[in-house]
């Protein structure tokens, strides 16, 4: 190992860098602070920074689903003292291929953010309040809303909401302020302008061009929203890009995982066309739709008595609509009765359009509202986060050093439909 000090923080390496300020290991030790490990990967395919939580992560040859999968190899390469900064998750993976890598860890602060540092706004502590802008107040803009204002008072102090419409900004401003109850918190609700609308921790993606109408369902709906809904969201990522925004970028939108793709690409691609890297990094961007489908699994499992283990030992994983992966069981899986799972949970979408409505009331509270206000209180939740190129649905949390992924001593036959699902996604987009 090598150890060197920046600004009075301590980084450490596999390789050697020619960084100015080497420091012994016992001087490294005696630090009590975050750990930063310097590693060098393709920007492309992988993430500023994230969250190590076994040492198998700190020799990684890239980002893949590797970084799901519990791994006890390496320990014995690992001093002791930093397999115990990362049992308590103290130690942060930087990409020294990013050009302002130093800049991010100078400006790091992990007892003032919980979100994507630098932060926005300084913060005392882990556990203050939030600010989140809603864009769109759509059906699921509104019921997300409504959803938040009613759930998110321990961690949410104010909620903007955007939309093109005037009238429904108005009336929800109205509304969503009259629901009250003596003595319980709520977040205020305000408008805000498009000049605002960056100006928060969290930016929430509810814009739909056009959801097909009913009858519409011989297509997968969710897809035929991507071109026209992409070049919404392309609007709003190059707005975050010259913003500064360095908060949470969250997409709620359809096709979820593929627009958190597109809008990792737009942010990131100047006036002339060049992918630059200057935009949004790809761990700001989290897509919000695999809760609604563990909500729907855990659904039809307890229909059964074979699946009703799937609530305590089951898993989802990958994108919200095809491709979708449903484990019944992490410790004991079995491959029939996840696949009629997941059969079952990619076609409750069209189930409930046949009884003539349009989906949206689970879908903005299981996959959105909820995992939202997890996500900011640092708790496991459904979301689609950036692995290897793609955004890949799986659990996950943001600790004090950011991103954790949910790691699985994975069965090699769950393994095989994964690997299926990530490489759709990575040539899908």
């Amino acid at each position: 190992m090598h150890y060197y000090k920046l600004n009075n923080k301590v980084l450490f390496s596999l390789k050697p860098y020619t960084l100015d300020n080497e420091i012994t290991e016992d001087i490294a030790k005696k630090k009590r602070d975050v750990l930063y490990f310097l590693r060098k990967f393709n920007p492309k395919f992988s993430r500023n920074s994230f969250s190590i939580s076994q040492p198998s992560q700190l020799y990684l040859k890239n980002e893949d689903l590797n970084l799901l999968r519990k791994d006890d190899a390496y320990k014995e390469l690992v001093p002791y003292w930093i397999i115990r900064k990362i049992e308590n998750r103290e130690v942060v993976s930087v990409n020294t291929n990013y050009s302002d890598w130093q800049k991010s860890i100078i400006d790091r602060d992990f007892k003032k953010c919980l979100l994507v540092n630098p932060c926005s706004k300084p913060r005392l502590k882990v556990n203050d309040k939030f600010s989140i802008n809603i864009c769109g107040l759509g059906d699921v803009g509104g019921t997300l809303l409504t959803s938040l204002r009613l759930v998110g008072g321990d961690c949410i102090s104010k909620i903007g909401i955007y939309d093109t419409d005037l009238n429904k900004v108005q009336r929800y401003e109205y509304e969503t302020n009259q629901i009250f109850i003596k003595n319980k918190n709520f977040p205020d609700v305000v408008p805000v302008s498009t000049y605002k609308i960056f100006d928060c921790d969290m930016f929430v993606f509810c814009v739909a061009s056009q959801v097909p109408p009913i009858g519409s369902e011989k297509h997968d709906v969710r897809m035929v929203q991507l071109d026209a809904n992409s070049k919404i969201l392309s609007i709003y990522a190059k707005l975050a890009r010259s913003s500064n925004f360095k908060g949470i970028f969250a997409v709620i939108s359809d096709p979820v995982d593929l627009l958190c793709k597109s809008a990792l690409i737009s942010s990131n691609t100047n006036k002339m066309g060049v992918y630059d890297f200057k935009g949004l990094l790809p761990e700001q961007i989290r897509g919000y739709g695999l809760g609604v489908m563990n909500a729907r699994a855990n659904y039809f499992a307890m229909q059964n008595v074979e699946t009703k283990h799937y609530q305590n030992e089951g898993r989802a994983f990958g994108p919200h609509g095809n491709g979708l992966v449903i484990a019944d069981s992490i410790n004991n899986y079995n491959k029939r009765l996840s696949q009629e799972l997941t059969k079952k949970t990619l076609a409750a979408n069209l189930q409930v359009r046949k009884t003539g409505y349009k989906p949206y009331i689970a879908p903005a509270i299981s996959s959105a509202a909820l995992p939202i206000v997890e996500t900011l209180r640092g708790n496991w939740h459904y979301s689609a986060t950036f692995v290897g190129g793609v955004y890949m649905g799986a659990r996950n949390r943001l600790n004090n050093t950011e991103i954790e992924i949910e790691t699985l001593d994975i069965p090699s036959a769950l393994v095989i439909e994964l690997e299926k699902t990530y490489k759709m996604l990575g040539g899908m987009l």
